[in-house]
């Protein structure tokens, strides 16, 4: 008798999730999942809640209505205490804005979200990530003496640091010229891969999208394809 094994829940799964702000709707029952080690690409006009999408996905905000879910535990119902302790350790987030803290050294920032989890042997996997990203030697440095290329590339290593089950990226490319840009992505996207991370890649960025194993489109609140 051969054993066939059953996959396991989407690293990240939204359920007719909808939100809005002052009474004014934003979201209208959005569904969506990534799955581990997949790549999926959320496009849309300004305005249109992508960053409201990803902030609930990554349990910033609680959603006022619908589901979330991570690798098949809803995360949606917990307080934000505890959405917290899961997020640290099941997601990582990269924001077009580096967000690096800029008394801590290039070695500390990466370090931070595993810090924050208790782990203190966590130095030479982030030396290992920062000789991914090409900055091994610059571990010393302060965020102030680095390119905004190379700030990015810093945030890519710290959000990949926990080995996430998904990695939630808002523009993270938007701030960068095109060589910059391209280095960036395929180092995220190249990394999260090789993790077996799910991505979520929200960009205005055609070039970006296409690396995506799936494009989504955004418009008026509805997921589109």
């Amino acid at each position: 008798m051969t054993n066939t094994a059953l996959p396991g829940p989407p690293a990240l799964e939204a359920r007719e999730v909808r939100h809005g702000f002052g009474g004014h709707p934003v979201l209208h029952g959005v569904s969506l999942a990534v799955e581990p080690g997949e790549v999926v690409a959320v496009s849309g006009p300004s305005g249109s809640g992508k960053s409201t999408l990803l902030h609930l996905l990554g349990g910033l905000d609680t959603p006022q209505g619908g589901e979330v879910w991570w690798a098949g535990e809803r995360v949606d119902l917990l307080d934000t205490q505890a959405r917290a302790r899961r997020r640290a350790g099941r997601i990582g987030l990269v924001f077009q804005h580096h967000y690096l803290l800029e008394d801590l050294s290039v070695l500390d920032n990466v370090r931070v979200p595993a810090l924050l989890r208790g782990e203190g042997g966590s130095e030479a996997r982030a030396r290992a990530l920062l000789e991914r990203v090409g900055l091994l030697g610059r571990e010393r440095d302060l965020p102030g003496v680095l390119s905004g290329g190379e700030r990015q590339r810093v945030a890519v290593a710290r959000a990949l640091v926990t080995r996430p089950a998904v990695v939630l990226a808002d523009e993270p490319t938007g701030s960068l010229d095109r060589a910059n840009a391209d280095r960036v992505a395929e180092l995220l996207l190249g990394l999260a891969r090789e993790q077996g991370a799910g991505v979520l890649l929200v960009t205005h960025d055609e070039r970006q999208a296409a690396r995506a194993d799936r494009a989504l489109h955004l418009l008026d609140g509805r997921i589109g394809v």
